[in-house]
């Protein structure tokens, strides 16, 4: 049997609060760091422990601002210049996920930049969950461990019993991943096809098949202002829906996304913590990822399978 090191996680300070939970439900205490600070802003971290031929594991989204990203990358170099056996990143939401190819002339892809990053910084494999495009995998010369929101929504929507439940795709990139879902309930699923002008920004939109009586779930990976999201939800009950509630990974929840949400028809949005809350909001449910990456890491310490635990039909 392969040997195995000993595990030490450690916090960026963005996602301390989910670290710690994570560290929790693993079964230790969360390793200590110290993040220096000069006065003109530069970071400095510094692990207050020997990681010497440890299994390290560092945990950090890379949402804005960029010192998040920075911070990680100058986490992952100094373990391994303290002798890390191997580093193991864990991004719960992995920021630029959105920019993943050339969609027009003259921009850079920024998700490959942010792996050429990771790579040249020293790390030995990444962990996240619900990557806005799956083949953002293939821009990693290391083991990617894609891990699936499906885990947690599955489990919470049977439990709310939804008689005459549907699901429905904000865009028509998120259908196989609304279908994918979809799945677990023998439930059928609509497209709300949508123009835009602009980034954040819809002009119109028009729904692809039947939702009349229907308990209806919006499906996405990510919510940003959520202008798309609100505005699907109300065409949705507008068609003759019973009830319209969203499952979104990510909550990005920028600008006048929490204004939207409280406004919207949406019954409920249900997020997962990769992201901090920002402000209450009624309308919003909140589901934790940390058992999830808990159980990863622990399938990564003793060398099994990571593909069991995703949800099977």
């Amino acid at each position: 049997m392969a040997s195995i090191n000993q595990v030490k996680i450690f916090a960026g300070t963005s996602s301390e609060y989910l670290a710690k939970e994570i560290a929790q439900y693993f079964g230790k205490e969360l390793g200590s760091t110290t993040i220096q600070r000069f006065s003109d802003g530069e970071i400095s971290p510094s692990f207050d422990e020997s990681i010497r031929g440890c299994d390290v594991f560092l945990i950090q989204s890379t949402f804005p601002p960029a010192d998040n990203l920075l911070e990680l990358l100058l986490m992952i170099d100094a373990a391994r210049r303290a002798s890390a056996h191997y580093v193991t990143v864990v991004i719960p939401y992995f920021g630029y996920s959105r920019q993943d190819r050339k969609d027009k002339p003259r921009v850079g892809i920024g998700a490959k930049l942010i792996a050429n990053l990771l790579t040249a910084a020293g790390a030995d494999r990444l962990m996240t969950v619900d990557l806005h495009a799956g083949q953002i995998q293939g821009f990693f010369d290391f083991p990617v461990d894609h891990l699936e929101g499906t885990a947690i929504f599955v489990p919470y929507l049977k439990s709310l019993g939804l008689d005459n439940i549907l699901f429905a795709s904000p865009d028509v990139g998120g259908v196989v991943r609304t279908r994918n879902i979809a799945k677990f309930f023998n439930a059928e699923m609509v497209i709300c096809d949508k123009h835009r002008k602009r980034a954040n920004e819809v002009a119109s939109m028009q729904l692809i098949g039947d939702v009349t009586g229907a308990d209806v779930v919006l499906v996405d990976d990510l919510i940003d202002t959520g202008g798309t999201m609100c505005k699907a939800a109300q065409l949705i009950m507008d068609k003759g829906a019973k009830s319209v509630r969203a499952i979104v990974t990510h909550a990005v929840l920028s600008g006048n996304a929490y204004e939207n949400i409280s406004n919207s028809v949406l019954t409920e949005l249900v997020v997962t913590n990769t992201i901090p809350s920002k402000q209450e909001c009624d309308k919003i449910k909140v589901l934790s990822v940390a058992q999830l990456f808990a159980k990863a890491i622990g399938r990564i310490r003793d060398h099994e399978s990571i593909s069991s635990l995703f949800i099977k039909q």
